[in-house]
């Protein structure tokens, strides 16, 4: 623990001190007398980044000076992001240690002027421990300090901001230009509208009043016109939205019915993808929904009883809907749209800190950040996988005393900013000085959780990333009030002591009542026991400086500039990664955690070697040799072969959220397969479990995103008439004699039969549906649908196309059918191409689809695995379909001499990226035959992936959200 000391007097109280006191700095990673940036190798590079779609340059600074071990990606990144000057300049930053003192020069200067340091040397040994973190890669403030501190524009440190509004058209009207601002300065913002008075509702003059929604359409355009920090991404914001407010149906069906309008618009041939020409016909895209639910309304959903939707100015009740059927509104539209979230009202209040100076009504765009209108909160994320060491026996251990010593030392200058840091409007300003929100959180969970050999979804797993989260809010809040003790506590603390303290009772006994699984975990809730014991004791005698400590963010570009792995607390996206090179090109390798996680589990080194190989060829680690099935787990990912189900997803934000003082930015991933009930169910354990906030996205519920680059280049082809050559698809017929497959039928009473034939070396070839009688209009429209379906199909358009695009469509009649393998379907579309793909595709392409029949269900009950036995297997067929072995050992000889010019070991046994993949979204797309269902990066064209609720771009760092 830092020590505090007498020291002379500094400054005043208006400056933040008593006067009296300092912090005395521990050295934990530097050297005295040696400055951190002389015990690394620094090297030159030319970071050139293009947009792959048309080749252009995105991008282009030649002799960028950075440590040899930083990967091309981070130092990329870096480079275009936040080196500040324009390019080709002498003004122009051309090096980390450029970019490293601009701000920690700037946070020790002001923590001296503001008496934060005993003396002169713990100011220089707080600068260097600083330097040293971020320099390897320890951890990371969040981008708008590396944009704006030491600069000469407004020393924005904040990315998350909560504002306010009220019932009052000045205020709206603020509201709309708060909002604006803040997004010019490349941050998002969130706000409750429920005091806005209902269309239900009446004006002084008489009229019925707008309503919300309508003043949503007004913020929704100005948003969608305000690029954020004069980048490409567009603006981040979050609507909340109570759930007694008489306009929460219309609320809830927003973004349902503009889906709607998307889908139609664009199978009409209009470009409706995220940044498409013509996506800005389309209202309320630019903003997340969430609707904030109370503890009385979940109970009314169990009970089925009815809930009453009030007024805003009288509170008298307007309205009473069945809280049961209202719950399923908003879960059949998150199915839909994935909008909108759920805020557990009561939860989120009952852990507030500062309640005697207002309630928490809404949160930032992530949902991490939540506290008193018109506030902010400036972030920083730890990279945990610095922590994870190793013996000479093998052992692995959390070093829980550096990990602790460093959150003092990110605490510490996070406070600090605060001092100097400017706000994008005055009521902000005002509400941050007096309560000084911090968000310490960290990255790279799904990282450390796979070295150490737990699974994402296992207890151990669970205990491990509760007891980090304890150690660091309890060591947070432990620092907060010894800065309290040398710098005064916050100006609001003096009002909410008594609540403030209930806070960290309750944080302390949940460390208390927590269950520890293993010899990684046990060590770290006794250093969080200790830290959360000083807390109790240190805040009663000195106060805290700060009503919140931290969250856990997405961290997007920072995760990227960490060179981590893994986003915030999300797990792995997949066990090959894309990495690019530094003389150019790119090439696959292996996890590096996959080695350390079979190591752990006691493979010896040429079992790992074995399954590593493996793992690099499937992309997965089913049937890898010498793999224990037991241990598969251990493996799963976000998405793929064995993917986590969603209730791992939220069982591990439960775990972590009780040692938060604010949220979780994540989006709970659900299979296309997910039923409404799901999400429902979903929810509903949201709430049970005590997380904050949710949201869930069921993969390919929104439309398709990566339409647009494929049009653009067909619009492209259109205005270059010199290309005369043009290719088109021939038509395969069938022969006279075709072998086929009758099926009879029942959807939700509704009969019918369907022929589905063949070509005779296999392959579907067409397809005939009878309903009805013959001449009605619906007996018609299927023989319409069936001619289009088998012309396409001789065309060669694959049935897994038509099956992922037909699958989970809902409309009547829908219901229970008459087949063991489909049970329920969403509609007669729905029903025929389950049945199709159970009948014409491969295992492990309908797999993917969330396809499986009668007998793999109960096979994945019994066995955990939908996987069929080797007795079923067509092992001819897959011997046929292998590649050649000489083709691809010539291939992994060749990347293993890039790897091994690059210095990656070779046990990770790299190959070369396929061509067609730009990063790692697009490699696991091409391995495992999934659609990520994520927007193309406005700035350089590849893939985006997700990173908590929002989509982060791999390639150039750039971000869908406001982190």
């Amino acid at each position: 623990m830092t020590e505090t000391t007498s020291g002379p007097a500094r400054g005043s109280r208006a400056k933040g001190g008593k006067g009296s006191k300092g912090l005395r700095i521990e050295r934990v990673h530097t050297t005295p007398g040696v400055h951190p940036y002389d015990e690394v190798t620094w090297e030159y590079r030319d970071v050139v980044m293009t947009n792959w779609r048309d080749g252009s340059i995105n991008f282009e600074q030649r002799g960028v000076e950075f440590p040899a071990f930083w990967s091309v990606n981070a130092a990329n990144i870096v480079t275009s992001k936040y080196f500040r000057g324009a390019v080709g300049t002498p003004q122009r930053e051309n090096s980390l240690r450029q970019l490293i003192d601009r701000v920690v020069k700037t946070y020790r200067a002001a923590g001296e002027e503001n008496g934060y340091f005993a003396s002169p040397a713990d100011a220089e040994i707080f600068e260097h421990e600083l330097a040293y973190a971020v320099l390897h890669q320890i951890f990371s403030f969040n981008s708008p300090v590396w944009f704006n501190v030491g600069t000469t524009q407004p020393q924005q440190v904040s990315a998350c901001f909560i504002l306010s509004v009220d019932d009052s058209m000045e205020s709206i009207l603020d509201w709309y230009k708060e909002e604006g601002m803040i997004f010019k300065g490349g941050s998002g913002a969130g706000l409750n509208l429920s005091r806005i008075r209902s269309s239900k509702e009446l004006l002084s003059s008489g009229g019925n009043a707008s309503g919300p929604v309508s003043f949503m359409r007004g913020a929704d355009a100005s948003a969608g016109t305000i690029k954020s920090g004069g980048a490409t991404r567009r603006a981040a914001k979050m609507v909340v939205l109570d759930v007694d407010h008489p306009d929460v149906e219309a609320f809830i069906e927003t973004k349902v019915k503009e889906e709607e309008k998307i889908r139609a618009l664009r199978d009409a041939g209009f470009d409706m993808d995220l940044g498409g020409d013509d996506i800005t016909s389309v209202q309320y895209q630019n903003a997340n929904n969430s609707v904030r639910v109370t503890d009385e309304f979940m109970k009314a959903v169990e009970s089925g009883s009815k809930f009453a939707l009030r007024g805003r100015m009288t509170g008298e009740v307007v309205d009473e809907v069945d809280a049961k059927s209202l719950f399923r509104k908003m879960a059949e539209a998150a199915h839909v749209c994935a909008d909108p979230g759920i805020q557990y009202d009561d939860t989120i209040n009952h852990w507030h800190t500062s309640p005697e100076s207002g309630r928490i009504t809404a949160s930032n765009p992530c949902s991490e950040y939540m506290h008193l209108d018109n506030s902010s909160c400036n972030l920083a994320s730890l990279n945990l996988m610095k922590f994870l060491q190793d013996d000479d026996e093998g052992n692995q251990s959390f070093d829980a005393a550096r990990f602790a010593k460093v959150v003092e030392l990110v605490i510490t200058a996070m406070d600090i900013s605060i001092c100097f840091a400017d706000f994008p409007t005055e009521k902000i300003g005002e509400t941050t000085r007096a309560f000084r929100q911090l968000g310490i959180g960290y990255a790279n969970l799904g990282a450390l959780l796979m070295a150490t050999g737990h699974a994402y979804d296992s207890d151990g797993g669970r205990a491990l990333a509760g007891s980090i989260t304890s150690l660091m809010t309890g060591v947070s809040y432990r620092r907060s009030a010894e800065l309290a003790s040398v710098v005064a506590p916050f100006d609001g603390y003096a009002r909410n002591a008594d609540a403030h303290n209930r806070v960290m009772r309750q944080h302390s006994d949940a460390n208390a009542a927590a269950k520890r699984a293993d010899d990684l975990d046990t060590p770290v809730w006794a250093a969080a026991t200790e830290a959360w014991q000083d807390v109790l004791r240190l805040g009663k005698k000195n106060g805290f400086r700060n009503a919140q400590a931290s969250v856990l963010a997405p961290t997007g570009t920072i995760g990227l500039m960490m060179d981590c792995d893994t986003t915030g607390v999300e797990p792995d996206l997949a066990l090959v990664k894309f990495k690019k090179l530094v003389g150019g090109g790119s090439m696959q390798i292996v996890n590096n955690t996959v080695p350390k996680a079979l190591k752990r589990l006691g493979y010896q080194a040429e079992q790992v070697e074995a399954i590593v190989e493996y793992i690099a060829e499937h992309g997965n680690v089913v049937n890898a040799p010498g793999l224990r099935p037991e241990h598969y787990d251990v493996f799963d990912c976000a998405m793929g072969e064995r993917s986590i189900s969603p209730m791992g997803h939220v069982r591990m934000m439960a775990a972590a959220q009780p040692f938060l003082s604010g949220a979780i930015s994540k989006t709970v991933n659900m299979p296309a397969s997910s039923t409404v009930e799901d999400v429902e169910e979903i929810y509903l354990q949201g709430w049970k479990l005590g997380t904050k906030a949710l949201a869930v996205y069921v993969e390919n519920s929104k439309v398709g995103q990566p339409l647009s680059a494929k049009r653009k280049e067909e619009k492209k082809a259109e205005a270059e008439p010199e290309k005369v050559i043009e290719y088109r698809p021939v038509r395969q017929r069938l022969p006279k004699g075709r072998p086929g497959i009758t099926t009879s039928f029942t959807v939700g009473g509704a009969e019918g039969y369907m022929t589905a034939n063949s070509y005779p070396d296999d392959g579907l070839g067409e397809v005939f549906l009878k309903m009805s009688k013959q001449g009605s209009t619906l007996a018609g429209m299927m023989d319409a649908f069936s001619i289009a379906v088998s012309v396409g199909l001789q065309y060669g358009v694959p049935l897994e196309t038509y099956v992922s695009k037909f699958t989970n469509m809902r409309f009547e009649p829908a219901g229970m059918t008459d087949d063991p393998d489909v049970r329920m379907a969403q509609s007669i579309v729905d029903y025929i191409f389950r049945r199709l793909a159970l009948d014409f595709l491969p295992f492990e392409t309908r797999s993917a689809l969330g396809i499986h029949s009668a007998g793999e269900r109960q096979r994945h009950l019994e066995t955990g695995s939908y996987e069929p036995s080797e007795e079923e297997l067509d092992v001819e067929g897959l011997a046929q379909s292998a590649p050649k072995a000489e083709t691809v050992k010539e291939a992994k000889e060749k990347a293993r001499e890039e790897a091994k010019a690059e210095g990656v070991s070779e046990t990770q046994a790299p190959a070369p990226a396929p061509g067609g993949a730009h990063n790692s979204t697009e490699l696991m797309e091409m391995q495992l035959g999934l659609n990520a269902d994520a927007p193309l990066c406005f700035s350089c064209g590849t893939k985006m992936r997700r990173a908590g609720s929002c989509y982060l771009c791999e390639g150039c760092g750039s971000t869908s959200g406001c982190s």
